[in-house]
């Protein structure tokens, strides 16, 4: 049972970010027990997502064709089968509406425990699991009784998995029961104009930006960068931006490759929906803002005078 089985997720025919992060901390799993790591893709083009998943450190790709999209039951019924038929140890879900959905009926199945939500993982001839609680505030770890069980990886911890592998790939046959429902469609609720987990470069807004009208100067800056904007709770609270647009721990997890927060302070709950960032960037007039402790990137300053001189120069 050294063997490791990643299950894959989409959405709307695309692959999800956490997949690949997924497939890491698979592929970090399999190492540490001397076994191979597995990739299951359940629903959709399952030959397309297959030649997507195929990257380095993955060994086999088990495609299950059945729906579209999202099923509880398919779900279950497949990652569960595909488990015991390679007999594997342990099985890898993305932290996920989807898979909280059918995680814990994954594990009663397979008659083992389940950790969720993990952002570090260590076995040495057992599982201890990292997680982090009560907004990112409490670091806990947790150790894994019996040598088999499921985990589920918080997105944005560990980087996606890149390169081109050369993984078997495989139509498995599997027995789905009939379920009694489906995704029949998707409806975007509090302004679904963009998202903001797909941004390659974020400018994010927080509380010092002190009055809605000023929001205009935080938006050329983005246009300046061809950046998306962003914001942290308190602008969202107030209606000034939708939902969509946060960041943090209520909000999206957001993983872009350059993340500028202006005027954010660095609250923990924002801080755990970024720092996955490759690189970030802050403004802030407090020299002891949080957000510093994270920042590859620091200026003090009053956001008034900052952002118009990088509008000058990005322009």
């Amino acid at each position: 049972m050294s063997d490791v089985l990643v299950a894959a997720e989409h959405r709307r025919g695309t692959l999800r970010d956490v997949s690949y992060e997924a497939i890491t901390a698979g592929r970090e799993l399999a190492d540490a027990r001397g076994g191979d790591l597995h990739v299951a893709v359940v629903g959709g083009d399952v030959d397309g997502f297959a030649e997507d998943l195929n990257r380095d450190g993955v060994d086999a790709i088990h495609t299950v064709d059945d729906g579209e999209e999202f099923d509880h039951n398919a779900y279950q019924a497949a990652v569960s089968t595909l488990a015991d038929r390679i007999d594997a140890g342990a099985v890898v879900l993305p932290n996920s509406v989807n898979g909280l959905d059918y995680a814990p009926a994954l594990a009663e199945a397979l008659a083992v425990p389940i950790v969720t939500d993990a952002v570090g993982i260590d076995y040495d001839g057992g599982l201890t699991v990292t997680r982090e609680m009560y907004g990112s505030k409490v670091e806990t770890t947790v150790d894994v009784a019996g040598d088999r069980f499921v985990l589920t990886v918080r997105g944005g911890e560990w980087p996606p998995a890149d390169g081109v592998g050369d993984a078997t790939v495989e139509a498995a046959d599997v027995d789905i029961p009939e379920s009694g429902a489906r995704v029949t469609g998707f409806e975007e609720v509090g302004g679904g104009d963009v998202d903001i987990a797909d941004a390659d470069v974020l400018v994010s807004v927080g509380r010092g930006i002190e009055e809605e009208e000023n929001l205009e100067l935080v938006e050329e800056l983005a246009d300046a960068l061809g950046a998306t904007l962003s914001a942290s709770r308190p602008i969202v609270d107030n209606g000034w931006l939708p939902k969509n647009r946060q960041v943090g721990q209520s909000g999206k997890v957001v993983t872009p490759d350059v993340y500028i927060a202006v005027g954010i302070s660095g609250a923990v709950q924002h801080v755990a929906g970024m720092k996955g960032s490759d690189t970030i960037v802050a403004i802030n007039t407090d020299p002891n803002a949080p957000i510093f402790d994270i920042a590859d990137y620091g200026i003090v300053g009053d956001l008034f005078d900052v952002v118009p001189e990088l509008i000058d120069e990005f322009a």
